[in-house]
């Protein structure tokens, strides 16, 4: 028999099919701005100069890591999607950039044409309600390379600041008064170690005393947006700069927004930890250095403000019902 793209483990018409099924979904993304649809070999976004007077790009690409293999285990593949698109966007939106448009990279071990559109119906759902266009992506099939119920994916975002308005940290001085935000759980950091933990004793589907949901619900929480909340707080006050709580914990990744003179002072006990961190480290026993170096601990978003402005920030974002804690200072 003679040998084809086919036999080696590549399906081009699976490739054809899932294009199909994910057009209508990635063109209920799209807005005024985006001036091609999905199958060219490049997309095009117009630039609303109107609006902008001295805009800078900003971008960010990134994964959800070993979340996906939770994903797998469940076989429940529409919110890992969220989780990538949510977290793209809170990675510009804390630079004060409004986030235009995204892309995304897939691979399959085998193409499924079924789990990808679930994939990308996740995308959709998360670029919706950020007011992001989804306009374009890559889609490949690689035998060998993955197991064939396994994928991995990527995703890029692109947005806009006005060069004056950029939220860099460069203003915080000592004094400034941090603020956090809740996180809905681990978001998309961490995995690796959690499952390592809890998956060596239990199955994705244990429930333990201490959780509402199931091992596996727990971990795929989607990754929160703070987008909206970002947008409400900086158009009311100036804000020093903005931390999203990802790999490093709170302290690795804030430090990287204050000068390097200054240092974080976090009261710990100023929020309750999630249950499901709660488990992770009675389960694992590990240390309180260790869940504070790998996790948010429930903290997915930290605002850094004069401590004259902490008052206002609180009333700004509970009014949108994101209730905001006194976590610390810079000193």
């Amino acid at each position: 028999m003679a040998i084809t793209y086919k036999s080696a483990g590549v399906n081009i018409k699976a490739g054809y099919e899932t294009v199909e099924k994910i057009k209508s979904l990635a063109k209920s993304t799209f807005n005024k701005n985006v001036l091609s649809g999905i199958g060219h070999f490049g997309a095009f976004y117009n630039i609303d100069l109107n609006k902008w007077k001295n805009p800078v790009l900003v971008s960010s690409v990134d994964g959800v890591g070993t979340k996906l293999k939770v994903a797998f285990a469940m076989d429940k593949h529409d919110t890992v999607g969220q989780d990538l698109v949510n977290h793209c966007v809170n990675d510009i939106a804390v630079c004060g950039a409004e986030p235009q448009y995204f892309m995304d990279y897939l691979a399959f071990g085998k193409l499924f044409p079924e789990k990808a559109q679930q994939i990308i119906k996740g995308f959709s759902i998360a670029c919706k309600e950020n007011n992001v266009a989804l306009i374009g992506g890559e889609t490949a099939e690689m035998p060998g390379l993955y197991d064939e119920n396994e994928y991995d994916m990527s995703g890029t975002i692109v947005g806009f600041v006005e060069r004056g308005k950029v939220i860099d940290g460069r203003n915080v001085k000592k004094g400034d008064v941090l603020i956090g935000y809740k996180s809905t759980g681990l978001h998309t950091n961490g995995y690796s170690l959690a499952r390592k933990v809890l998956l060596e004793r239990f199955s994705v589907n244990d429930k333990p005393v201490l959780l509402e949901l199931s091992i596996g619900e727990e971990l795929l929480r989607i990754h929160k947006s703070y987008l909206k909340l970002i947008c409400k707080i900086k158009e009311k006050i100036s804000v020093k700069a903005f931390s999203h709580i990802t790999g490093g914990g709170i302290v690795g990744n804030t430090k990287r927004v204050i000068p390097k003179n200054l240092q974080l002072k976090i009261d710990w006990n100023a929020w309750g930890a999630l249950p499901i961190f709660k488990l992770i480290q009675e389960i694992g026993k590990l240390s309180n250095e260790e869940m504070r170096t790998v996790f948010n601990l429930g903290i997915g978003l930290i605002a850094i403000v004069d401590k004259n402005d902490v008052d206002k920030i609180l009333s700004i974002s509970n009014k949108i019902k994101e209730n905001g804690i006194v976590i610390g200072e810079v000193i």
